[in-house]
């Protein structure tokens, strides 16, 4: 790190209004993106407003240091990181500005992300058309800074074609506003004595010969190819008037001259935008059919990608067996495998839209004779409705599922971005597959085949010497290929680190001769973004990873050899950024993120910390940083990362194995043992349940209570319950006849306790249909250990009732569950914690929680709706976190559906907030209420008194009664209370 001047980093700080960050935290996990780079950076800030940018910019010519923009990090080619400071947008320059409906426009700031922009949009009759893969995440900012595209840019274009005006700060601090100007406009900036003048001189000077011009056209990449984006669009800047004899005017296409054509695509190398002008589309026809047209080779596929061209399709996108392959145990994505036949080695994903079904069903039957006379697809699978949705979101899941790999062998974005012209996409992917061969490489093919665009990545590992010379070999070589189709080279990912060197090749020296001094005439001192497209960076330093160094062996308790180790584990992050998507994107992940906005809170910043000082620590613990302390406080293990994590990077599990090891060296809290051993402090409590409950809800003592225990004030304590499951099992099973198979109920520690009433409905409920219960004496779950941190308790838990249960636990005789996270937990941790591992998968294979139970039962016809009321009821549902993690949402909207005049309405919502410990504690307290408004509370609150509210969760139910005073019943208890009455 360089050393930073104390005064004027002082005067900094003095005047910024943002967030400055310096320590070692912040910085390593700004040090990577969605790339293979890794470099430490000075600093990282947040500005608030144009004047902190100003500030920045100042700083950095009075200490020759770089600033480096950034919004949501996912840029493949290593755009967002670099040394200096790193000035992150995302947070605070996120406004919708204005929006135009007369003239179909909107200004916006950097900030905004894609979809949430659509979603305002949308009842307007309007939407911005770029959409990348990562579009409920990627910002505005960075889709311009990239020129991203996405599945619809044969219809709707790329970002620079809707781009119109930009407001930037340039180098000297001085604000441009960048837009469409006629020839004379042109010629007056050209004469003003500014920078902005300068940069005008510069590029009249530079691109005003005829010869330069033709030099242009003949070594850029070919016109045809929309998506290009290779070094500076200089290419698309001659085509203004100001280099023509043409008569002036801004109002014929492509006459007047727009600096966006540069600045889209320039990766915050030449300014530093603030507000951009988006030109915006009408909302696609209503109307989609979808055909996924399945091939037993590659190669069929794209030769079928240009008579599928020939009809008007708004996508034509492509998987290969690899993505395929990577979506099969992906607990998110599998399900959405629905429609794939056999074991194709690659699908085209062709979409058609339209004003009527008439429409569009006829639209289909004549793509559907072109595909058949090509003879090339063995299968072609319509898909309509939802469906459609389900099919591109496997399509958009490629980038994070090939992160998904198992080991150091990973598939290495660098020639993922090539672009040719469609006509030439077959004779290319040949020779590059012939390429690859000779490479021992079978390498992945996916992404927008009907762009000429295929996101091509080989399979390298890139902690050995010899894969990062075949890494830059294999690049350099694939440079060639494209050159010699005169493709592009960055397609819309952007050159970044790992293209920028090819350009001189593929746009030519005295091109790129050109490109320079554009550079250095907006930005002389070179503090924007250096390394990237002009001078760059080695493509092959910089890693992620140090090569043939040794991967550190650390012994965890936890078993993560699925991953090859704990490391290993974190490594699987790719930093795709699906971890930052809003709360209106649905989905859970990530909860503290979505409250506070930081970086810090992400899921990637979490696994890229951990990372970082496993890797680098020289600690005797290597787990043993404050920093680690301070990444994984407001993790709430709440699972979503389990399974919308396309990696699948599970941080629970990072966190609970990070507190076991740290606490080795740093001791357990006072009010850890306390919440970690609830069960052993509820089961004394039981023992004298009236001065317990009074204690707890006695004003001066539960005052006391929550001070001693370091519990919010304004948090309400739990009751223990009054009666014992194990005595009322006993009491009502001999009312009942017995008539189906047997199944055992695991009385987890919560039920015992806290809610025994929902345990007792639960035998009533599943006495009533015959079935033959069985209660034994066992251990906790564990969980409160868990999350805790208390492993070596956890894993003893694990062990006692795999011990019990191993038996006695198949297909015919289940293991069923009330809560949750206790239940859940055979599914999950006790796969890494048992000692007897094969037993303990046979246990998980019959866990089941008490929905999933019922929902089997429904669909095989043993229970229907004729033992429950025809009263009508409407049901607003909220789902345990771990169980749309781990299980999914339908069981229990099935099973809630189950009476016939029950409406039930699944609420959009993330996690409630409450997350076990984590809401009572007084320093998290504000954080949990937060997440419960994001989406939770509002959805109640609005929510007429007489609908019922459903909650599966015991933490979730105190977290409602908290949040809204509303009382959330267990589906179980609403089942119970709808059964008519023998």
């Amino acid at each position: 790190m360089k050393t930073r001047n104390s005064k004027a980093l002082s005067n900094l700080a003095h005047s910024f209004e943002g967030e400055l960050f310096f320590d070692d935290l912040t910085r390593a996990i700004y040090a990577t993106d969605a790339s293979v780079y890794r470099i430490i950076p000075d600093g990282v800030v947040l500005p608030k407003n144009i004047p902190d940018i100003q500030n920045l910019i100042a700083y950095a010519l009075d200490t020759h240091s770089a600033l480096i923009p950034r919004t949501a990090g996912t840029s493949l080619a290593g755009q967002c990181v670099g040394e200096g400071i790193v000035v992150d947008v995302s947070k605070y320059f996120t406004k919708i500005l204005e929006i135009d409906q007369k003239n179909k426009t909107v200004i916006v700031e950097p900030g905004v992300i894609r979809d949430d922009l659509n979603k305002i949009l949308k009842p307007l009759g309007f939407f911005f058309g770029p959409d990348t893969s990562t579009s409920n995440r990627c910002m505005i900012g960075g889709m311009v800074g990239n020129n991203s595209s996405g599945t619809t840019s044969i219809t709707y274009g790329v970002t620079r074609d809707q781009v119109l005006e930009m407001e930037t700060i340039l180098s000297d601090g001085s604000v441009a506003t960048f837009k469409t100007i006629s020839k004379e406009q042109f010629l007056g900036k050209t004469k003003e004595n500014s920078l902005e003048g300068n940069i005008y001189r510069t590029i009249y000077k530079q691109l005003n010969d005829k010869e330069v011009r033709e030099r242009i056209q003949k070594n850029f990449p070919n016109p045809k190819i929309h998506r290009r984006n290779t070094g500076y669009a200089i290419d698309e800047l001659i085509k203004a008037d100001v280099f023509s004899e043409r008569e002036s005017s801004i109002s014929k296409e492509g006459a007047g001259f727009n600096m966006c054509k540069l600045l889209c695509g320039s990766e915050g190398t030449l300014a530093f935008t603030t507000k951009i002008k988006l030109q915006l589309d009408n909302l696609p026809p209503p109307e989609t059919v979808m055909i996924a047209a399945h091939f037993s080779s590659v190669e069929n596929c794209l030769k079928s990608v240009v008579p599928a061209m020939q009809h008007h399709l708004f996508t034509c996108e492509m998987m290969d067996k690899v993505i395929l392959d990577c979506t099969k145990d992906n607990l998110m994505y599998k399900g959405n495998r629905f429609f794939i036949e056999g074991d194709p080695a690659a699908i085209l994903l062709l979409e058609i839209k339209g004003d009527t079904k008439e429409d569009v069903t006829l639209q289909a039957e004549k793509l559907l004779d072109t595909l058949k006379a090509t003879e090339l697809c063995y299968a072609m699978p319509v898909l309509l409705g939802e469906d459609i949705g389900k099919a591109l979101e496997l399509r958009k899941a490629g980038l994070g599922l090939l992160g998904n790999m198992v080991g150091d062998k990973k598939a290495v974005a660098c020639i993922e971005d090539t672009a040719v012209a469609l006509e030439d996409l077959a004779d290319y992917i040949s020779e590059f597959t012939a390429l690859m061969k000779s490479y021992n490489q079978n390498a992945v093919y996916y992404a927008h085949a009907g762009a000429g665009e295929l996101h091509l990545r080989p399979i390298l590992n890139l902690k050995l010497v010899e894969d990062v010379r075949l890494f830059k070999q294999i690049t350099t070589d694939v440079a060639h290929l494209v050159k010699k189709y005169k493709g592009s080279m960055s397609g819309e990912h952007g050159d970044g680190i790992v293209r920028s060197s090819f350009i001189p090749l593929m746009i030519g020296e005295e091109n790129y001769a050109i490109i320079k001094k554009i550079k250095n005439a907006f930005d002389p001192n070179n503090i924007f973004n250096p390394g990237k497209i002009v001078a760059p960076l080695k493509i092959d330093a910089n890693l992620r990873t140090t090569t043939n160094a040794p991967t550190p062996e650390i012994k965890t308790l936890l078993d993560f050899s699925d991953s090859l180790g704990i490391l290993r584990t974190a490594e699987k992050c790719n930093g795709s950024g699906d971890c930052r998507k809003p709360e209106g994107a649905g989905g859970t992940m990530c909860p503290s993120y979505r409250v506070t906005k930081n970086e810090k809170e992400t899921t990637r910043a979490r696994a890229n910390a951990l990372r970082e000082f496993l890797t680098n620590s020289n600690k005797a613990n290597r787990f043993d940083h404050k920093e680690l302390k301070e990444v994984f406080d407001l993790c709430i293990s709440c699972k979503g990362c389990k399974s919308e994590c396309p990696s699948n990077v599970d941080v629970a599990a990072l966190k609970a194995e990070f507190e076991y090891q740290y606490q080795k060296t740093n001791g357990r809290s006072f009010r850890s043992k306390l919440f970690a051993n609830n069960h052993r402090y509820n089961k004394l409590g039981s023992k004298t349940k009236t001065l317990t409950n009074f204690a707890f809800n006695n004003t001066i003592t539960s005052k006391f209570i929550k001070k001693f225990a370091g519990i919010a004030p304004q948090r309400s304590l739990p009751t223990i319950t009054t009666k014992n499951i194990y005595k009322e099992f006993e009491l009502i099973k001999n009312q009942y006849t017995i008539s189906k198979n047997k199944a055992y109920i695991f009385v987890d520690e919560f039920t015992e306790y806290l809610d025994t009433e929902i345990g007792i409905d639960t035998l009533h409920l599943l006495l009533h249909f015959g079935y033959d219960l069985q209660l034994l004496k066992h251990a906790q779950s564990g969980r409160a250990f868990i999350s805790k941190g208390f492993l070596k308790e956890a894993k003893k838990c694990a062990d006692e009732n795999i011990g019990i249960f191993k038996n006695l636990i198949s297909e015919k005789t289940p293991l069923v569950g009330i809560e949750p996270s206790a239940i859940l937990t055979f599914r999950d941790e006790y796969l890494r914690l048992a000692e007897d591992t094969v037993s303990a998968k046979s246990i998980a294979e019959h866990t089941f929680t008490i929905e999933e139970f019922l929902a089997k039962e429904i669909a095989k016809g043993t229970i229907d709706a004729s033992s429950f009321s025809e009263e009508e009821k409407h049901i607003k549902l909220h789902l345990h976190c771990h169980q749309k993690a781990l299980s999914s949402v339908m069981p229990t909207f099935q099973l809630l559906n189950l009476p016939k005049n029950y409406k039930v309405t699944v609420i959009p919502s993330g996690c409630c907030g409450m997350a076990g410990s984590f809401g009572y504690e007084k320093e998290h307290y504000e954080v949990s209420m937060q997440m419960g408004e994001l989406t939770l509370f509002p959805a109640i609150r609005n929510t007429p008194s007489d609908v019922q509210i459903a909650a599966t969760g015991t933490s979730c139910r105190h977290q409602i009664k908290d949040g809204t005073q509303r009382e959330a019943l267990h589906p179980i208890t609403i089942l119970r209370n709808a059964l008519l009455k023998d």
